[in-house]
């Protein structure tokens, strides 16, 4: 079997739900080939902002990993030479572009696993077997109308012609449930990488820490409740954002003006390290009808640390029964983190003693690969749609 996914999010250090499924697929099935399509660079958007632009790479190789043969992986980076606003073909050119590439790797009837909901070109110009993945409702998010109206279009086509959908949150089984039937399948946790005891990391400051692990977007962080919490800490503590960061430059710098430490992106295998030595984990999140779509990673990564828990009352953490979860609002948030740093007190060396990953080992990504093999073969018994 092939697969064609076309990804919201690059295949890099930082794993996240698609590149713990397709490479546990992967391990599972050695006539298993992928095709990954990750986002387009934006070297225009980049040479207007502040970060350093670049061509995609094109077509290469997928990384070496473990249990995983050479050549059964590739991945393919596009480049977006300018704005929709301005180039009204861009997503036809990367559709073809994406077509061009599966056919010189061989694929000519894979199955297409949409993440990114441009896929939906692909649909439409194929017979493809397909797949619609969501694992955010983006249109709930807040974006331009033309973004918002561009993205209800896509999906409404995706959940009209895809074969298979499945969905990672209860939230979005109700939702796009109530529309067409769907598969839930969650995020989850790699359970073994949380039952090795890690060195503290060099990076966190010494003294307690309250650590927040994910992503840095504005869609998701309460940038002015992370900041009323480092104020609250300051003298005690110190809060440290551990993820890749996507905010707005005026937002970084509030966070930064009110001390709040961000380290930047860390690989995934590195990441238990700053969870086990954490004082309290938190989720600074807003409360909107995007985030109560969500199934957070980070709830299974948490559990799996057997650390204390602040967080908003947000979907996942809002509905787990679990003594070591606080839940706190907004106007709460901050004391209630401080309180659980102020009761810290225990020697470092005592993280090893305190994991306990299986706390979430129904959870394990292994048990959502199971999961997925059902649906692929539902699709691979299906046969094509030509």
């Amino acid at each position: 079997m092939d697969i064609v996914v076309t990804s919201l999010e690059a295949w890099d250090g930082v794993w996240r739900r698609n590149q713990h499924l397709v490479a546990g697929l992967l391990r599972r099935r050695a006539d298993l080939r992928v095709l990954f399509v990750e986002p387009a660079t934006d070297p225009l958007h980049a040479a207007l902002g502040a970060g350093q632009p670049r061509l995609g790479r094109g077509l290469r190789a997928g990384p070496e990993l473990d249990g995983i043969a050479p050549g059964a992986l590739w991945l393919l980076e596009p480049t977006k030479w300018l704005p929709r606003r301005v180039d009204r073909r861009m997503d036809e050119r990367w559709a073809r572009q994406v077509l061009r590439t599966a056919r010189s790797l061989d694929m000519g009837d894979p199955v297409l696993w949409v993440n990114d909901p441009t896929g939906s070109l692909l649909v439409e110009a194929t017979h493809w077997r397909s797949l619609y993945d969501v694992t955010d409702d983006w249109t709930l998010a807040e974006r331009s109308t033309a973004a918002t109206e561009r993205i209800i279009a896509q999906e409404q086509i995706l959940l009209a012609r895809c074969d298979e959908v499945i969905v990672c949150s209860p939230a979005l089984a109700a939702s796009k449930g109530a529309l067409r039937d769907v598969t839930l399948v969650p995020n989850g946790v790699d359970t073994a990488a949380y039952g090795v005891a890690y060195d503290r990391p060099s990076d966190l400051p010494t003294g307690p820490v309250a650590v927040y692990v994910g992503t840095l977007h504005g869609d998701r962080l309460d940038v002015e409740l992370c900041a009323a919490t480092a104020r609250a800490l300051h003298g005690s503590g110190h809060l440290v954002l551990v993820g890749p960061d996507a905010l707005g430059s005026g937002q970084r710098s509030r966070l930064e003006a009110a001390g709040v430490l961000m380290l930047g992106a860390r690989a995934s295998t590195d990441v238990p390290a700053y969870v086990q030595h954490a004082d309290v984990l938190v989720v600074p999140h807003v409360v909107t009808p995007f985030t109560d779509s969500l199934d957070p990673i980070k709830l299974y990564e948490y559990q799996a640390s057997g650390r204390p828990v602040v967080s908003t009352p947000v979907a996942g953490f809002r509905d787990v029964v679990d003594d070591l979860v606080t839940l706190a609002a907004s106007d709460t948030f901050a004391a209630a983190v401080a309180d659980v740093v102020g009761a810290a007190g225990r020697p470092d060396e005592a993280v090893a003693a305190e994991a306990d990953p299986e706390r979430a080992a129904g959870a394990d990504w292994a048990r959502r690969v199971d999961q997925l093999v059902e649906v692929l073969g539902r699709l691979d018994q299906g046969g094509s749609n030509a």
